[in-house]
């Protein structure tokens, strides 16, 4: 299985992951959205929004990011918001 075979992840999202050091859906398992997220601002998308991180997600396990559940969506928001303040 690609990263592409995932939900959420286009080609430009898998293009991320690698320039991330994240090559299979294994390492993004591994890895988690959180610390996948952190990586890609780092090394590829300094610039990349909360929908990245929850495509990131929905992506780990297996559903379109818009059907990640209400609790996961409010971790999701409050671990961005803390990026946003500690730069």
């Amino acid at each position: 299985m690609q990263l592409t075979d995932l939900p959420n992840i286009s080609k430009v999202i898998a293009s991320d992951l690698r320039k991330a050091g994240i090559n299979t859906v294994e390492d993004l398992k591994q890895t988690g959205s959180k610390d996948a997220f952190i990586r890609i601002r780092l090394q590829a998308d300094p610039e990349a929004c909360i929908n990245k991180l929850s495509a990131l997600e929905g992506a780990i396990q297996g559903i379109r990011w818009h059907h990640l559940s209400e609790n996961t969506k409010a971790d999701l928001k409050a671990f961005y918001e803390s990026l946003k303040k500690s730069h």
